[in-house]
């Protein structure tokens, strides 16, 4: 390209030299005849001088024209040249005079007395010039040509051969960048961040991530604190004391002796239920197995549960909703366990305790707005008028007095009250609530074209004053991977479509606390501009299989990489994508923003087959030993692999991954087998398919042919498919259940969460008000839905209308 420009310049700059010599001449003569015929000088010259001048001139101006630097010839400029002053002529030339003063010249012009011989003598002169001109111009052209073919071959050199233009969806481009994540790195990594578990700086750890970040060149990283309500253990660990012995237990079942809690002190210090009522309670206890609607329903008939202590397995429904029911019939006090039958390492969870925390989200003290300073404060030490005590297995056994935890490699038995038993205790729960500073860690790559779309990356870090678990690191370990992947091609030029926003979340074991805070902060932005969130929360939980959970409009997607980079590693096969509960920071944005959400992490079998919910216990250090899991860190490069390629692919492609009509499907098929008949919302999801298909068939599939995508419909479509799952959101929801209704409870649930509960709340009673409000939820959202569909349809139409 620079060759043919270089040619081009010294063909005009040729060609302009030929016509400003061939103009000058012309305006030579015509400026002399017109000056001596109007002017009162012709009594001074005869014919031959006016000959002689006219020549003279003719030569001056080729020798003038033929000098370097009459290519910035200008006109207008010869009003700052020095003509010189001559009494016998005055031809005012002003308009056409060259760079050098003619005055010599006119001076041998007096003294040639022949002008015959003036002419003769200039002939030769000017053929001979006009062929070094020419001559003069060829070298510099074949000069600038060889010069600039040197200049091309040498830039070609210099530039990186594998460089892919921005902006463009190529595949080979995000395996060149995935293909440096090693699992070598990623265990490196994760030993460094353990080893920082022991600063008393509680802001040790989300110091060195953003240095580190930094480090990596990734753009405006920085803090955002919040001063938060957190609730600790209190000066002594909670205690369950039998009436009828008079025998005193921690939560791990040890006797309360001193060497006992000497020798288990973190552990016993982080096994109680954060944000729990506080005080003693005495009571009965009372076996209430997994807490469901029927088994509260079967208790009640049979025992006055008021003031009682309930014995309490985790799992099957969220903790938040089987604690609002113990409220709600009466209950004082709760005992929280996990039966060994569910547990996938039975013999490790039977003795150990752990913590659960009873916030559904965000800073207790500011429900709903951000925790700035000045903001007020709600007194909300507790958040529950239950005393809620996690305890181990081990001291379940003790107290339901079986000599043994039955169990066996074929079967095992659930552990079980029997209900003709009756079994007092004193429970006592000691926390202490205090404010403390909660630091995000919040790191921006920014888009290309669309720097206001933003793709979130969410992992979370470990504080001072927290639990000691190890999963953090894991997190932590495997988005650090990522960024310094991606941060190397971008040092070479690429920059994705759309802005990466990179978080690490404070405060995750209290509530999602640094994520709901920033979310909070920033609702406004988000609600209009967050694409979608890519949670790292806990990626290595198991080494059997893969477990990807996903929003209806981006499963399509997680199939598609899964097949693809599964091929090799036998953990993916039959890894089944679903729209279930998951514990993270990525409840605020699928509840409170709709945004399609992606995670992938490794499971156990028996995690996967067990009930749901059993991972809202949090298991301090040596209960979840991740390289004991993974010993290569294979499984979390794997993860680190699949997250990066969703991520690379969401934030890169011209139109987004995302697929409505898997949305209107997965709405018909949560219509299915509920109880009651709904003919009236099984017609309106069908509406809803219907436009869901005309939507994919007359905007999608013609968005994604580059031949026919016209960026303003791109952007129009885009628009229409990140703000989909907003439709889903309904305004109250139980206790622990997700506002957006396009997630199941559990994958053995296929029914909408919020109809399958309003059924069985109501199924016994007359007044069935609790389930029409519900199906009334569903069926907003449903016609909304179909609604967006039609307008997103109208406006694309009008669009292409005004166009014609």
């Amino acid at each position: 390209m620079s060759n043919t420009l270089f040619c081009i310049l010294c063909i005009q700059v040729s060609f302009r030299g030929r016509f400003y010599l061939q103009q000058g001449k012309k305006m030579a003569y015509q400026k002399v005849k017109a000056d001596l015929r109007n002017s009162g000088h012709s009594q001074y010259l005869d014919n031959d001088e006016l000959q002689a001048t006219a020549l003279d001139l003719e030569w001056d101006m080729e020798k003038e024209l033929e000098e370097p630097g009459f290519d910035q010839f200008q006109p207008d400029s010869a009003e700052h040249q020095n003509l010189g002053h001559s009494e016998t002529l005055d031809l005012h030339l002003d308009s056409i005079q060259p760079a050098t003063s003619p005055k010599g010249r006119f001076q041998r012009l007096q003294e040639e007395s022949d002008g015959g011989t003036h002419y003769t003598r200039s002939a030769p002169k000017n053929n001979h010039c006009s062929f070094c001109y020419m001559l003069k111009i060829l070298c510099i052209a074949t000069t600038l040509f060889i010069f600039g073919i040197i200049i091309g071959y040498y830039a070609h050199m210099n530039c990186p051969s594998d460089a892919s233009p921005s902006g463009t969806n190529n595949p080979q481009l995000y395996q060149d960048i995935l293909k440096t994540i090693k699992a070598e790195d990623i265990k490196k990594s994760f030993r460094n961040w353990l080893q920082l578990y022991d600063s008393k700086d509680d802001m040790e750890i989300s110091k060195k991530i953003k240095s580190h970040w930094i480090a990596l060149g990734l753009e405006d990283t920085q803090f955002i604190n919040y001063s938060v309500l957190l609730d600790f253990p209190g000066s002594s660990p909670g205690t369950i004391t039998v009436s009828s012995t008079g025998q005193c237990f921690y939560p791990d079942g040890q006797p309360c002796r001193e060497e006992a809690r000497g020798g288990h002190s973190q552990d016993l210090f982080f096994s109680y239920a954060a944000y729990s009522a506080k005080g003693t309670l005495q009571g009965d206890v009372i076996d209430v197995s997994y807490g469901t609607m029927d088994d509260l329903k079967r208790i009640t008939k049979l025992k006055n549960t008021t003031n009682q202590i309930a014995l309490l397995k985790l799992g099957k429904l969220p903790l938040l909703y089987k604690i609002s029911l113990l409220e709600k019939a009466g209950f004082g006090g709760a005992l929280l366990y996990i039966d060994p039958c569910d547990a996938p390492e039975s013999s490790v969870l039977s003795s150990e305790p752990f913590m659960v925390t009873l916030n559904p989200g965000g800073d207790p003290s500011t429900p709903g707005y951000p925790s700035h300073d000045g903001s007020f404060r709600q007194s909300r030490p507790n958040l529950t008028s239950l005393l809620v005590q996690p305890i181990s297995a081990s001291l379940v056994k003790m107290l339901i007095s079986l000599p043994k935890l039955r169990m066996d490699k074929d079967a095992c038995s659930p552990l079980e009250l029997p209900h003709n038993e009756k079994r007092t205790v004193s429970l006592q729960v000691q926390t202490v609530t205090k404010f403390k500073t909660v630091s995000n860690v919040v790191g921006y790559l920014r888009g290309l074209t669309s720097p206001d779309r933003y793709i979130i990356v969410g992992s979370h870090h470990h504080a001072g004053y927290s639990y000691k678990g190890q999963e953090w690191a894991s997190s932590t370990a495997v988005i650090t991977a990522f960024i310094e992947a991606m941060m190397l091609r971008v040092k070479q030029g690429w920059r994705p479509e759309r802005t990466i926003v990179f978080c690490s979340w404070g405060g995750t074991p209290w509530g999602k606390i640094g994520s709901y805070e920033w979310g909070e902060d920033f609702v406004k932005i988000l609600q209009k501009n967050a694409v979608a969130y890519i949670d790292l929360h806990s990626p290595v939980r198991g080494n059997s299989s893969l477990y990807p959970v996903s929003s209806p409009s981006l499963q399509q997607l997680v199939i598609e990489k899964i097949k693809f980079n599964c091929k090799r590693r036998a953990q993916c096969l039959g890894a089944n994508v679903s729209s279930v509960q998951i514990q993270g920071d990525a409840d605020y944005f699928i509840n409170h923003l709709g945004v399609p959400t992606v995670q992938f992490a490794y499971e156990d079998i028996k995690t996967l087959e067990g009930p749901s919910f059993l991972s809202e216990a949090i298991f301090p250090t040596h209960a979840s030993k991740i390289e004991e899991v993974d010993p290569s860190f294979n499984l979390h490069e794997a993860i680190t692999k699949l997250s990066g390629e969703i991520i690379l692919q969401i934030a890169s492609e011209p139109v987004l991954p995302f697929n409505a009509l898997d949305i209107a499907l997965g709405v018909q098929n949560s219509l299915k087998g509920n109880e009651p008949s709904v003919p009236h919302l099984l017609a309106l999801a069908s509406r809803l398919r219907e436009s869901a298909e005309l939507f994919q068939s007359d905007e999608m599939r013609p968005a994604n042919d580059p031949e026919e995508r016209a960026p303003s419909r791109v952007r129009m479509l885009n628009d229409i498919l990140q703000d989909l799952e907003k439709n889903f959101l309904v305004q109250w929801v139980p206790p622990g259940f997700y506002r957006n209704i396009l997630y199941h409870l559990d994958e053995k649930t296929n029914q909408f969460s919020i109809l399958k509960e309003a059924w069985e709340h109501c199924n016994p009673q007359t007044s069935n008000e609790t389930f029409q409000e519900a199906l009334s939820n569903v069926l907003i959202s449903i016609n909304s839905a179909h609604v967006f569909f039609k307008a997103g349809l109208d406006v694309f139409e009008s669009v292409l209308l005004g166009k014609n």
